[in-house]
């Protein structure tokens, strides 16, 4: 028996912190296949430590997923976000 592996999830962390303004916020991005064999961007942000808020964008492929979560990437480092560390 062969089991195949997706090549996703692709998981993404980001964090904007400035001390300064109490400013603590992350965002997570993930591709992730559907239980209808649909891809999902799921998103979620909020404050470190609170709660978040999570929304689930459809996709029809898997690339146009990926090209959201670059796009959506892209928007965020511009805006102060930077890649969590572990």
């Amino acid at each position: 028996m062969t089991v195949q592996l997706d090549l996703f999830p692709i998981d993404l962390h980001l964090r904007c912190i400035d001390r300064s303004s109490n400013k603590h916020r992350f965002y997570a991005l993930s591709v992730q296949r559907t239980l209808f064999g649909e891809w999902a961007l799921v998103r979620e942000w909020g404050r470190i430590g609170v709660s978040c808020r999570l929304r689930r964008d459809l996709y029809p492929s898997a690339g146009s997923a990926v090209d959201a979560l670059i796009e959506l990437s892209r928007q965020k480092t511009t805006r102060g976000y930077r890649a969590a560390s572990d």
